[in-house]
């Protein structure tokens, strides 16, 4: 389970996050929502390690992550898809891939080779196949579809094989059908896998989709937290956030 435990941080002077509690049992499908400013691409940045927090704890099945380099993070069992695409423009989708897993299995010293080792090729296969990116794996990264520059990013955090994933909008600057093709895959990815799985997302149509359960943050704490329908019908979320359905705020 990952557990957040009375977690802030501050930026000169000004809360980000404040005091935040919260938990994602072992397997589930949670989206975190809230107005822009809420705190959530930087309680992603404090699970993952690019910020150290000021208080509290990120405790990942009993092992708290506060203070670690990302790497040890990435190696107890969190990865991170990015909200623009972190990818390598020179290399192919497949080339990518099998440098992340050499890399992550600390076989760095490899990665100049020309013919990768036979079990990374086969974990960057098998990555490119559930995300349906086998078709491009001779393309350059750079040539990609948005849509696919973000599916090859996914891919990256997949390949190391976490418990955690963590999704920061996976949608952001997508079509209408981009978008449902994206979230299909990542509910696909979820179902199979069974690993945690939160994500980010602005989308309520997604939101309301797929996610188990919600957490609603604004203004750097948590606001609400439930099932979908719980969200839906919550009076605080309405006013701060979803607004009625004739677009007005109660």
């Amino acid at each position: 389970m990952l557990t957040i435990e009375r977690l802030s941080k501050s930026f000169d002077g000004i809360a980000a996050i404040s005091d935040v509690t919260l938990e994602f049992p072992t397997g589930s499908l949670t989206a975190v929502i809230g107005p822009n400013g809420a705190g959530k691409t930087t309680l992603f940045n404090l699970i993952s390690g690019a910020f150290k927090a000021d208080a509290g704890r990120v405790m990942l099945d009993g092992i708290d992550l506060v203070g670690l380099a990302r790497a040890e993070i990435v190696r107890c069992g969190i990865a991170r898809a990015f909200q623009v695409a972190s990818i390598f423009p020179s290399f192919t989708v497949e080339e990518t891939l099998n440098a992340a897993v050499q890399a992550h299995r600390g076989r760095a010293a490899v990665l100049d080779r020309r013919f990768p080792l036979a079990e990374c090729c086969e974990r960057a296969h098998e990555v490119m196949d559930m995300l349906g990116l086998a078709k491009e794996a001779d393309t350059l990264s750079a040539r990609l579809s948005h849509g696919d520059q973000k599916l090859l990013d996914v891919a990256l955090a997949l390949v190391l094989q976490p418990r955690v994933l963590l999704l920061d909008e996976p949608t952001a600057g997508m079509g209408p059908d981009e978008r449902w093709q994206m979230i299909e895959r990542v509910y696909r990815l979820w179902e199979r896998e069974k690993m945690t799985v939160v994500f980010i997302e602005h989308d309520m149509d997604i939101v309301f989709k797929i996610a188990n359960s919600i957490r609603v943050l604004c203004y750097g704490r948590v606001l609400a937290e439930g099932t979908p329908d719980q969200i839906r019908g919550n009076a605080d979320v309405i006013a701060a956030y979803l607004g009625t359905e004739d677009g007005a705020n109660p």
